[in-house]
């Protein structure tokens, strides 16, 4: 499979404080159904083109003001017929080169502080890899789980790779190990990352013995010097 992926960058100017913006249209096709149109304004994603349900996505935070593309999924539509036209022609000139790859990074942590028994969700990151995208595959105690697990769209790094998220919605206890399993066409074989449930002291107790340390070494001090004082006025 090829895949061509096209990189529209703009800068803008803010006419009031000069300050320089950067806009990234990301634009990927291949010679299957794979299709990607992102807009990202200083590394925050705008909006995505949805061609299954053939609709523009606004992704910006509720408290950003509200704004619209009427015209987005069309101009989508007829770049991404560019792209694919561009991806046959460089294809047969090149005589089918060999295609890039860039093998993933993965890394799995919590989304919230660890207690036992408190329901949590694991977060695999998964970045620096091309094409897209990638296979992710959550175990607990070697055991597969599929319930409550997402994988989050691919999205664009600045330098032409990509990053992806996986999650995995799970309440700790002790004991339980944990495993991120990516699959890439740049891997030789699957790439699995371990997380065990670990819970950390109670921030609490620990200064309440540091303290409690800290007392009985003072005491002992000053008992030390009380009794050199009073040997001392002895020898007097």
């Amino acid at each position: 499979m090829k895949i061509s992926v096209i990189f529209m960058c703009s800068f803008v100017i803010c006419t009031e404080a000069q300050v320089p913006h950067i806009n990234i249209e990301t634009l990927g096709c291949s010679d299957t159904a794979d299709e990607e149109d992102v807009e990202n304004l200083d590394g925050d994603e705008i909006y995505y083109i949805d061609f299954n349900k053939k609709e523009t996505v606004m992704t910006l935070p509720e408290f950003a003001d509200p704004m619209s593309c009427p015209g987005c999924y069309d101009s989508a539509v007829a770049n991404i017929a560019v792209c694919k036209s561009n991806l046959k022609m460089n294809t047969e000139v090149e005589k089918n080169p060999p295609e890039a790859k860039d093998a993933p990074q993965s890394t799995v942590y919590p989304r919230d502080d660890v207690e036992l028994g408190k329901e949590n969700t694991l977060i695999c990151f998964v970045n620096n890899f091309y094409p897209p995208p990638v296979k992710v595959k959550w175990t607990k105690n070697n055991r597969e789980v599929k319930e409550g697990v997402t994988l989050s769209r691919y999205y664009p790094n600045s330098d032409f790779t990509f990053y992806q998220f996986s999650t995995l919605s799970f309440t700790p206890e002790e004991g339980d190990i944990y495993a991120c399993t990516v699959d890439h066409k740049a891997l030789t074989e699957p790439q699995t990352k371990i997380w065990e449930t670990e819970v950390s002291p109670q921030a609490g107790v620990g200064a309440t013995a540091f303290c409690g340390v800290g007392l009985t070494v003072g005491l002992l001090g000053v008992a030390t010097g009380t009794f050199f004082l009073i040997k001392g006025n002895n020898c007097n």
